[in-house]
């Protein structure tokens, strides 16, 4: 199957590591300019520039705040010509047992994790609207369905990116398709440091695939649900989990 995104013009967040950069830099080697939105990592983030080989550029911004969503959005735009591809993989993890949560943590990850992908779209979906229309891909987690004692604020949060999903396919459709992955274990940055933190060991012997997924296996996902080949998907979640997770 091949992939052609020539003349697209993508903006992903939390694009300068893990499953950002690997979403990032598929949609670029199948053709599209790409927008790497990071916070606080420009040399990861210029990395990922350079890698992708198009007219692509980095933007630092916190997604968390409405102003600059707006401003990301309208960055992209004037840099890239247009707007086509909008992926929300910004976030971030606490582990934490509930009872000790503050309000201020609470707030941060639901800010980052699930009220970017509100700001974001706000931002993003006029300029697909006064065009010919566009994709949006929001990266949840397979723990948005399954949840994890210690991981209350982040498994609501992506439990809220998979309802929401449905909710704006429903309102756009068909001029904008809105779809979502709700990624399994994947070898990542993040997870590393999960597991650093909790002193667990990755459960990939507990997967029917055996192992962890790779990066570039849910980039590839997001590569399709960007194309035309899916072109019939509408508030659909892929769930690249290496069978952690069936539904």
């Amino acid at each position: 199957m091949h992939i052609d995104l020539a003349g697209r013009r993508a903006l992903v967040t939390g694009a300068a590591t893990g499953i950002g950069r690997a979403i990032a830099l598929g949609l670029a080697h199948a053709g599209a300019a790409v927008a790497v939105k990071h916070l606080g990592r420009a040399a990861e983030a210029e990395a990922v520039v350079a890698a992708c080989g198009t007219s692509s550029i980095a933007i630092e911004a916190d997604v968390s705040r409405a102003r600059e969503g707006e401003r990301l959005c309208a960055t992209t735009v004037a840099s890239l010509g247009g707007l086509d591809i909008l992926v929300n993989n910004a976030a971030v993890v606490l582990v934490k047992p509930f009872l000790e949560i503050t309000e201020e943590e609470w707030d941060r990850v639901l800010a980052t994790n699930l009220k970017s992908v509100f700001l974001c779209c706000r931002a993003a979906l006029p300029v697909m609207l006064a065009s010919d229309g566009g994709c949006v891909i929001n990266v949840a987690s397979e723990l948005g369905y399954l949840g994890r004692a210690q991981y209350a604020p982040y498994t609501a949060a992506k439990g809220g990116v998979i309802t929401l999903r449905r909710s704006l396919a429903r309102e756009f459709a068909p001029r904008v398709r809105i779809n979502g992955i709700a990624p399994g274990p994947t070898d990542t940055p993040m997870l590393a440091s999960e597991l650093a933190l909790t002193g667990a060991h990755a459960a990939e012997t507990d997967m029917p695939a055996g192992r962890l997924g790779r990066p570039e296996e849910i980039g590839s996902t997001a590569v399709v649900l960007a194309s035309s080949h899916a072109s019939f998907y509408h508030g659909d979640m892929l769930s690249p989990n290496g069978g952690a997770l069936t539904r």
